[in-house]
């Protein structure tokens, strides 16, 4: 069988097709077999308010996808051009190692393995931003 498989926490939440969907008490494991369904981890979602840094805005721009929000012809060129921006900026192996993946599943419209390689950047970015308000 293909297709997302979603490990889910007691009590996570999860996004699928505009529902939200809470798991019970113990952990659960969900295979998602329809191919273009909408899913976003409500654990990975960012708030608007939150996308106050250029990775973040990539994760936000990314999850509008996920959430069926924006659609993936739509938002595809935007976030190209931020990854470019973004690989302008982290110039180390692991964080272009990330940008690759993060371009490649993009490409790939793999928007899920797209936006875990982009939160990867966040705790880089993150450092780098403490780095200057020094």
């Amino acid at each position: 069988m293909s297709g997302l498989v979603l490990k889910l926490a007691p009590r996570e939440r999860v996004l699928i097709n505009g529902a939200v969907i809470e798991n019970g008490d113990r952990r659960g494991r969900v295979s998602i077999v329809t191919p273009d369904a909408h899913i976003l981890r409500l654990r990975d979602a960012i708030h608007p308010d939150e996308a106050t840094t250029p990775v973040r805005r990539a994760c936000y721009a990314t999850q509008l996808v996920l959430s069926g929000d924006v659609s993936p012809d739509e938002a595809h060129m935007p976030l190209l051009r931020r990854l470019e921006e973004l690989s302008q900026v982290f110039t180390d192996p692991d964080s272009r190692k990330s940008l690759a993946e993060a371009t490649e599943a993009l490409i790939g419209a793999n928007h899920y393995k797209c936006l875990k390689a982009l939160r990867s950047l966040l705790p880089r970015e993150e450092r780098l931003f403490a780095a200057t308000r020094q």
